[in-house]
Parts: C-alpha cells; structure tokens; sequence
C-alpha cells in the first residue's frame, strides 16, 4: 500500500470521499481541497482512470519536519531519486505554502531543485533536465507549518482535461465540476431519466452524463500520465486496467438507452459541443441543436432533469440583461416543465431570485476561483398562457407605477431645460432603496444599502422587481441599464462596486459638455445635483479669476471658463481626476495657459497659497482621512479653519459659493461674524425639481467679506 492525496476544488471533498472508497481506497479522509487515501498501485491507476472529480493524484514519497530551508534542501536531498526516476527524464517542481522560514513558494521550488539535482549528480555525476513545460515528471511538495509533503504528481496533466475537449465557448465548465453538478442534481441516482441542458455551450455537462451512464473511463482519452516516467510503473497492469476500462465502456454505450438533450443559442458552440462528443466517443448518445433556451420544450413524456450552467457574471455583461433573462426563463421552465427537477448553476444570488422559485437544495461550490452555488428545484407546474410578450413578475407594480408618474412630470419640466442628463426617481419609496438616473438613452440604478432592519434576501428580491421594471417602463433596453449594486463582504461586511464594462458618454448641461464615466466609479463624473450650483457659476465668473477646489472633474471650472472668467484653477488631490477635468475643458474647446489644474491636497495647498480671486467655488468632504493628507477633515468641526483661509484668498467683493452634503450640517454665523465673513443659505435655489424630495443632498451658501 502507497501513500496518496487527491487534489479537488472546494466544496467536493466529501464527494470524492465517496468516490475513492467506492474505487477501492483505503485510509479515506478528507482535508480542505484535498483528500488523503492509501492505494496499491492497481486501485491508484484505476483512481486515475475512473476519478471524474479529482483534480491530481499525488502519490507521497516523503514526509518531515523541517527548521529552515537548508534542512529541508538537506531532507529532500537525502531521498535517493535516482531510484524514482531516469537522470534522461526531465522534471519541474510544484510547491506550495510558505511559513517564517520558506516565505516565497518560488524559493522554495528552487531549495528543491536544487536537492533534486544535487542528488543525482553524487549519486551518478548526471543530472537531469529542468522544464517548466510539458516534463515527465513532476515533484509535487506542500509545506504547512514546519512540515513538508513531498510527493510525484502521479496523474500529470490536471485530471479535469479528460482529452475530448479541444475547443470550448467562453467560460467554459471544468469537466469535474460538471461531474459534481451532476451528483448532485441526483440524476446518477436516476440514470434513466432524460437529461437536458438548453444552456450546453461547448457540451461539457451532458457528455460527462452519458460518460457515466455509458459506463465510460473519463481518464481514457488521456495520451499521457504522470506514472509513465516513474520507474515503479507497471506497464502490463496498467494495461490490463486500461483495455478492461475499453471493453466496459464500449458495452455500456451500446446499452445506454438515456435521452440527452442539449441546445444552445450560440450555433457556433453547439458545433464544437457535438465535435467534443465525438472525440469523447458519445455522440450517439447525445442530440444537440442551435435553440434558444427560453422556447426549449420537452422532448419525451416523462419528466427528467435540466442540468445546466446558464450565462452568469461576464459571460452575459450587463446584470440587468441577466435578470431579464433569468426572470424570462423561470416563467418558461413554470409554463412548460412541470415535474421536472432542476439544478442550475450560478453566482449572483440576485439572479436565482429573478427565477422567481424556491429551492429545495443549495450548495456551495467553486468554478475555478469563482464561488457559485448550485440550487436543485422541482418545477411545480403553472398555466400560464403563452405569449411573446414577457408576464410582468408579481412584485415592482408599486415602483413601476412611481416611475411612471415620475417620468411624466420630468417630461414636462425638461421642455424648459438644457440638459439630458437628471434624477427620474430617489428612494421615494421606502420598500425600493435605489436611486435612478437617465443619462441620454442610458440609465444608472444605484442601490443604497438597505438597513439592517431589512432582510437581506427580500432586499435582492426588491432589486430584482426593480430592475424589471425599469425596461418596461422606461422603455429601454436591459443592455442600456447600469446597475450599481453594494454586495456585503463576509467577514466586515462592507459593500463594494459591482465591476463592469467601460461606458462613456458626453452629455449636455447648459451649453457645457462633460464626459461621464457610467460604470467604472462610484460615481459618474458629473453630481447632477449641483447643476444649478454651476450654472449660477456660468453667470456671475465673466472677468474673474476662479477658484475652485475639491474639484473633482471639473465641471464647476467648465461653466465658470464658458461664462467668461478671466482665469480658473483647478485643484484636486486626484491625479485622474484632473486628467478628467482635463479632457472636459478639451471637449469645450477651452483653451490657454490662464486655465492652471494642480494636484494637491486642498487643505496643505490653502495654507500656502498666496493669489487672490474673485469667485471661489468649494465642495469639500463630509469626512477626509486620506493617507495623502496630514491630518483629518470633518466638515461641521473644521469648516471656520478653512473659511480663515478662504478668505485670506478672496479679494474684496468676492464670493465663495461654499457646498457640501453632510446632513444637517450647521453654518457657524458667529464665528463667521468674528471672521468679517457673512454667509446667505441658497439651498433651495440650487436644488433642481429633480432633486426636490432629497432636501438634505447638498446644501449652498454664499460667503462673502461682511
């Protein structure tokens, strides 16, 4: 008996646990990604052949504790290779982990090598060959703590390339995650059942289904393995295990009578999805067509199982795209699949919601690096009438018909305004917490975290009706739909953006231009509530020098040049912004060295600043405690130290138009007072019609020498 350890993705542990016993291991038990056996060299080939969930199979040579990396060079040295493998072969070295003494995985390679090598030229003055591509033999070593593992990769090649795949579609699906999808569906408990998969791709599911029903060899289309350069290999056994595991196979696909039935979309995968069921030998087992999932309709009288792995993530793009889809699909599956059992594969738990079921099982699992969870339903049967329309879903009326009526009023109030960019809804009602902006043909939707008094899963319910919505109501297309959403983090609990696709626009505002970032920052580029802010900017800078600062992209500056101000300074502590702010004035066609942007830090740079101007402009943050700056900022604390500055730098007769968003937020007019400063609340008159519901989104005042 041998000494092994099965690489496997997390969560299929205690899948493979079952596997390997059934496969004849011994000493099973399950570690995190891994499960440890013993093995005689006959039931580690057969484990190799018939594994359809391990990754690679290791087979242990050695063990021990080690201080440092020159005992562990001298340890590995000391097990005589030359008996392992041929000097003529060549080799690589896999190692992972670290610890206080072997911080780096690739420093550690090398310690090993190095052993290796040394070994061979004491032991016979040859040394073998060194490759990182393609070797014959591959040392497999796991340091944890101070123990080290050192073993030869008896499998080679990851066990998930059984060899029938040559060419796949995007994102395609590791043949052993299939595998545990499919176990745990629980088909392979009802082999007979028909199984379908109208997401199929490149085919990945349904060949490894009649693999098994087949009784197939996932491992036999493999030209080579790792054991073939160990001198330990027995050729003759190995033989016989493999011409044993043909014959099953060949009468197995002979008298499998399972329907598998697989369509895509895509005709381009569906052909290379029946070239890889060739090559895997099943092809008669499987029909496969070009179909769009959502008009796929039974094939046999009794009900089976739909495995499948449907578009999720970047496969799709837009996630309100995927929502429509998602919500399209579980009306089609309510309307037409009665009785079947499903197992669908997917990571956003927004987009199981939009399918508008109840699970009966979830488990967690891992697409590559990706965590997913697969959740299995029975499909209760609905009578729903058959149209090409979408059914509006059960939940959103409400916020639709807000929208509505909120659309109708910014209809008639845009007539008399100069922008296509504004605020359609803001968290008016209490159940839908989003934020809704159109930006010419585009619409941004940002979620505002839901209190924790709101259940998480019937928030990502509430989302879902939102974002069915809005296409309907607004009549725009999924694709034109940005959605801004804040995903708590296990562990602290934040949120965080939602990555996506670069879109840029550049929309109008009073006779300004100004591109917009709709996806890539928390915000756009552009604060829509400051509008009016600005264009009162536009018409009190012609003949002044222009200060603005906290600057952001600039846009304040834009509208003080187009108004006719003699000089602007930008200021801001981001480089990329006033790159941004940069190309705004590009775009307005404002040129000339009176126009000066500087990277700063606001505060540091007030202090120093020696010019005067006319009209200051800023917008500071509530809260500042950026590693770029000296200290922290809180805007009620500190908002007299920087008006001391501020005036300093203000001309006689100047204006500061001073703004900012903290709630409440209280003017000390006394110490103003004290300052020679007197400060005129213009609040409402910056707050434009869309905006009116939010009082507390900014407020204004004008600031001026007493």
């Amino acid at each position: 008996m041998k000494r092994f350890y099965a690489a496997v993705p997390k969560g299929l542990e205690y899948l493979l646990v079952d596997e390997l016993n059934q496969l004849g291991a011994e000493e099973v038990h399950e570690g995190l990604a891994v499960v440890h056996f013993q093995a005689d060299l006959a039931t580690a080939y057969r484990i190799c052949l018939w594994s359809r969930l391990a990754s690679r199979v290791v087979m242990v040579i050695s063990d021990f504790e080690i201080t440092d990396a020159d005992d562990m060079y001298h340890k590995v040295k000391e097990i005589h290779w030359p008996s392992l493998f041929s000097s003529l072969r060549g080799f690589m070295v896999d190692f992972h982990g670290t610890n206080r003494e072997v911080r780096n995985s690739q420093f550690g390679a090398l310690k090993i090598k190095d052993a290796v090598v040394d070994c061979f030229s004491e032991d016979s003055g040859q040394r073998p060959g060194i490759t990182k591509t393609d070797p014959d033999i591959k040392i497999d070593c796991v340091l944890k703590g101070g123990r080290l593992s050192v073993g030869l990769n008896f499998s080679g090649a990851p066990l998930h390339q059984r060899g029938y795949r040559l060419d796949h579609g995007q994102a395609p699906l590791r043949e052993n995650l299939a595998a545990a999808m499919l176990i745990r569906s629980g088909w392979t408990k009802h082999q007979d059942q028909a199984l379908v998969d109208p997401f199929c791709g490149s085919g990945t599911l349904l060949i490894e289904a009649a693999l098994m029903a087949a009784d197939k060899a996932p491992g036999l289309l493999r030209e080579h393995w790792g054991f073939y350069a160990w001198k330990g290999h027995d050729d003759a056994l190995w033989d016989e295990l493999s011409n044993e595991a043909q014959v099953r196979g060949d009468r197995g696909a002979r008298s499998c009578k399972t329907r598998f039935i697989g369509s895509d979309l895509d005709s381009r995968v569906v052909g290379i999805a029946k070239q890889n069921a060739a090559r895997a030998g099943v092809d008669k087992l499987i029909k496969l067509s070009q179909q769009d999932a959502l008009k796929a309709r039974p094939e046999v009288k009794e009900p089976g199982f739909i495995v499948t792995n449907p578009p999720y993530g970047e496969r799709l793009g837009n996630l309100s795209g995927m929502i429509g889809l998602y919500s399209d699909l579980g009306r089609a599956l309510r309307g037409h699949w009665g009785d079947w059992k499903l197992s669908l594969l997917c990571s956003d738990d927004m987009l199981f919601n939009a399918l508008r079921m109840r699970s009966d099982k979830e488990y967690k699992l891992f697409n590559s690096n990706l965590e997913v969870k697969l959740a299995n339903y029975q499909i209760r049967a609905r009578q729903e009438q058959e149209s090409n329309e979408p059914a509006q879903p059960r939940g959103g009326e409400e916020f639709g018909n807000r929208l509505k009526k909120n659309l109708k009023q910014r209809t008639k109030w845009l007539k008399g305004e100069e922008i296509d960019s504004f605020r359609l809804y803001d968290a008016d009602l209490p159940d839908y917490n989003v934020a809704v902006d159109r930006y010419q043909d585009w619409v941004v939707v940002q979620e505002y975290a839901p209190p924790k008094t709101v259940d998480e899963a019937k928030a990502k319910s509430r989302l879902v009706d939102i974002m069915w919505q809005i296409p309907q109501v607004l009549d725009v297309h999924p694709d034109k739909i940005v959605l801004k959403t804040r995903q708590r983090q296990k562990g602290k609990s934040q949120y965080q953006k939602q990555k996506s696709r670069s879109i840029d626009l550049n929309v109008m505002e009073y006779g300004a231009c100004f591109k917009v970032n709709l996806t890539e920052y928390l915000d756009t580029g552009l604060f829509l509530d400051h509008r009016l802010a600005r264009r009162h900017i536009q018409q009190h800078s012609k003949g002044k020098d222009f200060l603005n600062l906290f600057a952001y992209t600039g846009s304040a500056s834009v509208h003080a040049a187009l108004g006719g101000a003699r000089s602007t300074t930008t200021v801001d502590m981001s480089k990329t912004y006033l790159a941004w702010a940069e190309e705004n004035f590009e775009l307005n066609r404002i040129k000339g060295r009176q126009h000066q942007f500087v990277q700063a830090d606001c505060l540091a740079w007030l202090e120093r600043c020696n010019q005067k101007y006319d009209f200051i402009f800023i917008d500071p943050p509530t809260f500042s405690n950026s590693k770029r700056m000296a200290t922290t900022f809180d805007i009620q604390r500190d908002h007299l130290r920087l008006m001391t500055d501020l005036k300093r730098l203000l001309r006689p007769g100047g204006t500061i138009l001073f703004s900012n968003n903290k709630r409440n937020f209280k003017m000390d007019l006394d110490g103003l007072a004290e300052l020679g400063l007197a400060a005129q609340n213009i609040s409402d008159k910056t707050m434009s019609p869309d905006f009116a519901r939010n009082k507390h989104i900014h407020n204004a005042w004008l600031v001026k020498h007493a």
